[in-house]
């Protein structure tokens, strides 16, 4: 059996749900990788690839044409929207070590032609600084929070804002925090109404979310205006 055999690229699904399939690398060979791309670059279709750990990007062949961010550990092959328009969603880290959840949001975000705002190092410990920031954060009516320890900052910011509130759990803590599990289940049980939970570290399935909040909103504007 031949790599190419190995996948099936879905090129319809913008078409079907307004998201572009994305390339998920974690399990991915660097070869099957690579025959993800040519058949990519066949089409003419640009892709994001997500999970991409910077020692697996370097056995690609492909690894040059790639606009790569180790942070994230997200890359962005062939020539994606550019980003236009004011920023629709607020992107708040608690920590800084929560960054790197929050970047893959906002990679994601930015690949879908969506400007969005960082708003980072923000988390209860030290209140002041979210409180310093809120008006500016209130202002994105989409905002997505990445936390982990006892994630208590979406449910802080569940009761500060109008908007969507996203929360994504992260794997940071220490002990009982359990890989982002003790966070999972905190925002899961939060008291603030309303507020959409992701997986553990998503924040790929973060920015899907705010970008289907966006769609509807786009297609209820489009009916107004009829």
């Amino acid at each position: 059996m031949s790599i190419a055999e190995e996948f099936t690229l879905d090129f319809a699904r913008s078409e079907r749900i307004g998201l572009e399939e994305a390339i998920f690398c974690a399990g991915k060979s660097p070869e099957q990788i690579d025959a993800i791309l040519e058949a990519a670059r066949a089409r003419g279709a640009p892709l994001l690839l997500t999970r991409l750990d910077p020692e697996k990007r370097d056995r690609l062949n492909a690894a040059a044409q790639l606009d790569y961010c180790p942070v994230s550990r997200t890359a962005v092959f062939g020539d994606a929207p550019r980003i236009t328009g004011p920023a629709r969603v607020a992107v708040v880290a608690a920590g800084t070590s929560d960054v790197p959840v929050a970047r893959e949001a906002l990679r994601v975000l930015g690949y879908a032609g969506r400007a969005a705002s960082l708003f980072a190092d923000v988390g209860v410990a030290g209140l002041w600084r979210l409180t310093s920031r809120i008006e500016e954060i209130r202002a994105h009516p989409v905002v997505i929070v990445a936390a982990g320890m006892d994630a208590a900052l979406p449910s802080v910011v569940g009761g500060l804002v109008a908007g969507a509130v996203i929360a994504v759990p992260t794997s940071v803590g220490y002990g009982v925090a359990a890989g982002g599990r003790a966070a999972l289940e905190a925002v899961l049980a939060s008291c603030a109404p309303g507020i959409t939970v992701v997986n553990i570290d998503n924040g790929y399935g973060a920015a899907c979310a705010a970008l289907r909040l966006l769609h509807a909103a786009g297609r209820l504007a489009e009916e107004r205006e009829r």
